[in-house]
Parts: structure tokens; sequence; C-alpha cells
């Protein structure tokens, strides 16, 4: 049979909302996994600002970087519709100097320009009380909160791959590492969401490397009691965003490389050109 690609056009049911999006939304990593000049980050959002809703300070690079240098790159993306979040360093100032720290970080964000604090529930290690405390903190301040929740599940749960069909595999052994339970984990989120978070951030990279496997049960569960619009993934490859695509369609919230873009809105569906192939390797929507 011979192979073509058929791209679904967003003008044909008009499912592709413009800037700002509630959902379908793309969120690009900053400067943590790679040097982001305010040239690159230009020329990022003049070619391709239409598809970037969000950039996000991964892990502690805002504690790094010059503070007129985030000013200014929040300020560009501002001008393009681009949302800014922090990364997951709230822990760290709450471990140094609790409460009234994080609520001079939550004040200092703002004054940079900061649109999103994201929160790590599990790194946190507080109370549930105290997490939707914070929660609401953030929002009193006039940002939006993003709670991150990370899936844990053992490996050893993971069947057998790239072995003869009858062959033996010595089994793994199970893994001591706290694995929290499923539904657990979702009702906190549900809390969350009820005190006010914008958006639930779902660290799932271990899940999904295994989905085909065993563990697409795990993302069906979130989404199904979240919703895909409260939801957020982090796709950390191009195969991850099209199994992501494949399964809950393009509306679908995803955090993504900047080198993931152009590839990810091909997934979601934008008409870029006639030669998509040139874009996308053979394993994309091939029928």
């Amino acid at each position: 049979m011979a192979g073509h690609y058929r791209w679904k056009s967003f003008e044909e049911n008009e499912d592709r909302p413009e800037k700002p999006r509630r959902y379908g939304v793309t969120e690009m990593r900053g400067p943590r996994y790679s040097v982001l000049s305010q040239n690159v980050l230009q020329e990022i959002f003049e070619s391709m600002g239409q598809f970037v809703d969000g950039l996000k300070f991964s892990g502690g690079s805002n504690s790094l970087i010059p503070k007129s240098f985030i000013k200014q790159a929040i300020e560009m993306a501002h001008e393009h519709d681009v949302y800014v979040s922090t990364g997951d360093w709230a822990e760290h100032v709450f471990r140094s100097g609790g409460p009234s720290a994080f609520k001079e970080y939550v004040e200092e964000c703002k004054q940079l320009g900061f649109d999103t604090i994201e929160l790590n529930a599990n790194l946190l290690e507080v109370p549930e009380d105290t997490l939707l405390r914070y929660v609401r903190m953030i929002k009193n301040g006039g940002l939006r909160a993003k709670p991150i929740f990370a899936v844990k599940f053992n490996k050893s749960d993971i069947p057998g791959r790239n072995r003869a069909f009858g062959s033996y595999v010595v089994p793994e052994p199970r893994s001591s590492e706290f694995v929290e339970d499923i539904d657990l984990l979702i009702r906190k989120a549900e809390r969350c969401l009820e005190a006010g978070a914008d958006t639930i951030m779902i660290d799932a990279d271990d899940v999904c490397k295994y989905a085909d496997s065993l563990r697409a049960d795990i993302i069906a569960k979130v989404i199904g009691r979240l919703g895909v619009e409260k939801t957020m993934f982090e796709a950390s490859d191009a195969k991850l965003a099209e199994w992501f695509i494949k399964r809950y369609g393009p509306n679908v919230n995803l955090y993504v490389d900047h080198s993931q873009i152009m590839d990810l809105e091909c997934l979601r569906g934008r008409h870029l050109g006639k030669d998509h192939k040139s874009v996308l390797s053979s394993s994309y929507f091939l029928f």
C-alpha cells in the first residue's frame, strides 16, 4: 500500500483556537536545557510565536540569570502573547526561609513580570493543607498557580520487551521507591484546582516511555478525572508528543523543548505547507 500523509485541517472543524488558548497549549522550555540568548528568543517568537503559548524558566534557572535579562525576556514574550512561568524552584525558597520567604518570592516573581509560578508538590514535602495555602497565596498575589505532580510506579511492573517468544526473562527485583496511589495523586490535584490552581503539570515521563506496554491507563485516568484543559504533560522527545496527539488529539497541553515547536504544531494539524515530509520523519501519521 502506498504511504501518504493525511493532515487534519483545523479549518474543517474549527477546534484549534487562536491565542490565548485554554487547551492545545504549547509551553516551551527555557534556558536551563539550552542557552537561549535574547536574539534566539526573538527569532523563535518572530518565526514560531503563533505556535508558542508559554515560556518556562526551568528548574532554578531564573535564580541564576540576571534580573535584567529575565525582565527583557519576559517583556519580549509578552509582546508575542506568550505567558512566562517559573520552574520548580519554590520548594528551595520554602526550605531556606519558610512561608515568609515564599511570600517574598511570589512578590518578586510578580515584579519581574512572571505570569505563573510552578509548585513541585513532590519536592515541597509539606502537608496537603500547606500546599493548598501556597496555591491561594500565589492566586492572591495576582499570578497563576501551576502545581506539578510526579507519577511514580514500580518499573518491575513493566513486562519484558525485546525478547524471543517463549524465552525466559529474569524478573527485575521490586524497587523500594515509594509508589503513590494514582487516585490519591488525582485527588490532591483536584483539591489544588478547587483552591484556585489554573493548571496541573504531570511529570509522567517514565509512564509515557512504557505506555504502550502497560501504563497508558494512568494517563487515561488523569485526563479522565482532571480533563484535558486543566492538565499539561511533559513530552521530553518527539515520539512522546506524537503519542499524546494520536491518543488525545490536538487539544492536549504539552511542555516541550523549543526545537520541537514546529514538529508539534504539524502534529496538531496546522497547515505549514504542502511538503510536510520535509518537516517530520516517515513515522508520523503514515496511513
